[in-house]
């Protein structure tokens, strides 16, 4: 785990916070771990991201650029069959600092103290470092960097830069890098330059302002060019020279409309209100999202620090002012799938937004309604009807994924996840009515989410075709678990299709009772029939699921009870997944796992598994789970909670933890898990607090993990802030309704009304904990 032994003392007008899980601090300087913790460090406002480089000679001895982000900068290269990703922009956080001509290095074995930390309380990262061997000086040198909350075109960058020796000759430079790196130049000038993308018409500003102070005087540079900044002195004995600089970036996604203007007033604005304000406003916005949005464990540090940091990704991730973009696989913290958009953001995103920030919701969604029309005519390429959605999408929805890779053994593997892992619609509509069913949001599902719902309906009803067992059957797929390609009948895909379909029809329902004035238009619009309203209802009735009625457990797909039964036991302490361990060949005609597949059907809808069913299910597949991607374990963990499995919920919960947290996870250098982030609070919240919607209110059926005393959250529900804690001892309940109108909320199964003025205070007994000492036996 990373350094939690608390914050250091900073300038810059930042008030002191001592609570160490707000905090991630890092002492070592190992250039052979520097891309990991660049992605560890990374802040974001779901604009802008920056990745966590040192504060001097970021890319110095070890060929990595630091890199910055602009969501829905999306562009593809010349290259044939190219794919478009998001494109690296200009670094504007370049420094370099001259004494006695020598340039001020920032390597280990000069250094005497180095400190990062990233202060998620406040959004913002720091560095301290001190350097008295080479060139022979005291010096120290303290940086601050963030991008706004409050304005997310803006970033911050301020140096405050001591030494101690006098009459040091001190050259100080601020410049950008890469300004001719990714992007065709239109206009560079001082202080504001513009680009266009090469083939995708869209344009990016920059505008920037530097200024640096001594005893609060402001020095004029004595070198300017093009983003660059130069100043000379002598320094004198605790004289402290303190450097800001501020960033304006525009993005447009038209060719015709040039962004710098608007970037040149956004700078403007910034100027104005003084580096200090910008601070504030940031600090107030984040204080805001952690008063909505803050998870509270008593017991466990460790979960406590782990929830922030997630909490604090999450944050970071979402945008609530561009409906045009989404949240990429890695969020805007690294390079890793180019920056484009999975199920990850409906499954393990949409519920934290829906229930504490419904206006990033909101936004999320709205994306998937601007590129309904790709979905749609993807679905038609393929001889289907209504909406199919990309697996990979970038900017206009058109499917992204890459059609081959080079494997491990410098093979060519194809890949049919862009044709064949088409669960990604009825992905889509889960998250729909999961904010509709959270949110109340009428405007929401009039404009764009019932759309969403009855043509991701129609792609299944066109999809599920009937047979002469008669039943219908969806064949030639890839579910959750991407080990196994091309199968037929996959249960996750199959009934969460059904769940889509008969969805689609209450929508129907819903729309005709309600709004029949709007279900006339979508009618006419889509061309809906009551001919093919049928059809769909008897679709749903006869799609073949894989449920052993005797057993009560889902075959995962067709056939996949007469594979080769492997015992993963066998394979502890593995440093690889399992694919590699076996091969390709023999992985696919094993029943190894990759993630959560039927059991992801279990999370999702629980409704499906009733009595013993549950637990059998749960069981027969964790056991048979390699957890070869970074999304499995924490929809083991919902589920195991959920079924009272505590002690094995925890340890998937801190496994999820380490693939971000600890340098145990090959992959981090690439970017945040931003899914794995989702499901640490997905595991809390709908895990360990058993929180559920239900049509007129919320549900919670708390097993909190021995170690926890304590687990206070709030949630929103249609308008109205709840705050909930949960207390080990005696089971205690605590419920406030914050603001809104008297809700239901249900408590192990008792419905309790409350209301503003009543809080509820509750002993309950917890269910029996079947097994409190089960561990997985295969969550290495």
């Amino acid at each position: 785990m990373a350094d939690v032994s608390g914050p250091t003392s900073f300038e810059f007008g930042l008030e002191p916070t001592t609570d160490p899980a707000w905090f991630l601090v890092d002492r070592r300087c190992d250039p052979l771990r520097q891309s990991s913790r660049e992605t560890r460090f990374a802040i974001s406002n779901g604009f802008l991201g920056v990745r966590g480089s040192q504060a001097l000679n970021p890319g110095a001895g070890t060929g990595i650029q630091p890199h910055t982000y602009v969501a829905g900068l999306f562009d593809t290269s010349s290259a044939e069959g190219s794919l478009p990703g998001l494109v690296h922009v200009a670094d504007w956080l370049q420094v370099r600092i001259l004494l006695r001509g020598c340039s001020l290095a920032h390597h280990a074995d000069e250094l005497s103290l180095h400190r990062l930390t990233l202060d998620m309380r406040r959004g913002a990262f720091l560095t301290e470092c001190g350097q008295p061997n080479a060139p022979p000086l005291g010096v120290r040198l303290r940086t601050l960097r963030l991008v706004s909350l409050h304005q997310r075109a803006l970033g911050l960058q301020m140096v405050e830069l001591e030494i101690e020796d006098p009459e040091i000759e001190v050259e100080f430079e601020a410049s950008f890098e890469g300004l001719s790196t990714g992007l065709v130049s239109e206009r560079l000038e001082q202080d504001l330059a513009v680009w266009r993308t090469e083939r995708s018409g869209k344009r990016l500003a920059i505008a920037a302002s530097s200024s640096l102070q001594m005893d609060g005087q402001e020095l004029t540079p004595e070198a300017k060019g093009p983003f660059r900044w130069v100043w000379n002195w002598t320094s004198k004995r605790g004289q402290i020279a303190c450097f800001q600089r501020i960033v304006a970036i525009r993005r447009s996604d038209r060719a015709d409309l040039d962004p710098g203007p608007e970037a040149r007033g956004t700078l403007e604005y910034a100027r104005h209100l003084g580096w200090r304000d910008v601070l504030s406003n940031h600090e107030a916005a984040w204080a805001r999202r952690w008063r909505d949005s803050d998870v509270e464990i008593e017991g466990d540090a460790d979960a406590q620090q782990a929830l922030r940091f997630a909490i604090y990704q999450l944050n970071s991730a979402a945008n609530p002012d561009d409906e045009h973009v989404s949240i990429g696989a890695r969020g805007l913290t690294g390079d890793d799938y180019r920056g484009h958009v999975f199920w990850d953001t409906e499954i393990f995103l949409l519920p934290f937004y829906s229930l504490t920030w419904p206006e990033a919701a909101r936004t999320l969604l709205m994306y998937r309604f601007f590129t309904l029309d790709a979905a749609r005519k993807k679905a038609a390429r393929m001889g289907w009807r209504g909406a199919l959605y990309a697996w990979e999408s970038a900017d206009t929805g058109d499917e992204t994924t890459p059609e081959q890779v080079i494997g491990p053994d410098r093979k060519v593997i194809e890949v049919w996840s862009g044709r064949q892992e088409q669960h990604i619609s009825a992905d889509v509509a889960y998250a729909v009515w999961q904010y509709w069913q959270a949110s109340g949001d009428v405007g929401f599902f009039l404009a764009a989410g019932a759309e969403i719902l009855l043509e991701t309906g129609r792609f299944w009803a066109s999809r599920a075709q009937p047979e002469a067992d008669g039943y219908c059957h969806i064949r030639g797929v890839i579910g959750p678990d991407e080990y196994h390609e091309n199968i037929d009948d996959n249960a996750f895909t199959n009934v969460m299709a059904r769940w889509n379909i008969r969805q689609a029809l209450d929508v129907v329902a819903l729309l005709r009772a309600r709004w029949p004035e709007r279900w006339s238009q979508l009618a006419s619009h889509l061309g809906l029939s009551d001919m093919e309203m049928t059809e769909w209802r008897t679709t749903a009735d006869t799609i073949a699921t894989g449920l052993n009625p005797e057993t009560g457990i889902f075959e995962q797909f067709a056939g996949f009870f007469s594979l080769e039964d492997i015992n993963l036991a066998d394979y502890a302490g593995r440093s690889v997944p399992m694919d590699v361990v076996l091969g390709r060949e023999r992985t696919q005609r094993s029943q190894v796992v990759k993630q959560a597949d039927v059991v992801a059907l279990l999370c999702l809808l629980p409704e499906e598994f009733h009595g013993q069913s549950a637990g059998d299910n749960f069981h027969y597949y964790e056991s048979r789970c390699g957890h070869g991607s970074s999304l499995s374990r924490s929809m083991h963990g919902l589920t195991a909670a959920r079924l009272g499995y505590c002690d094995m919920a925890l340890q998937f919960f801190q496994q999820t933890a380490a693939i971000d947290l600890a340098d145990t996870h090959v992959a981090i250098a690439g970017g945040v898990h931003i899914a794995s982030q989702g499901g640490i609070w997905l595991m809390a919240v709908f895990g360990f607090a058993g929180l559920s919607l239900l049509t007129d209110g919320i549900a919670i059926n708390p097993q909190l993990p021995k170690a926890w005393l304590s687990l206070c959250f709030r949630v929103q529900w249609r308008g109205q802030c709840l705050k909930i804690k949960l207390e080990q001892a005696n089971g205690l309940v605590e419920c406030w309704l914050e603001a809104g109108e008297p809700i239901s909320l249900v408590v192990r199964g008792q419905r309790h009304e409350l209301h503003v003025s009543r809080p509820l205070h509750l002993v309950t007994r917890p269910a029996a904990k079947p097994d409190q000492g089960l561990e997985s036996k295969n969550a290495s």
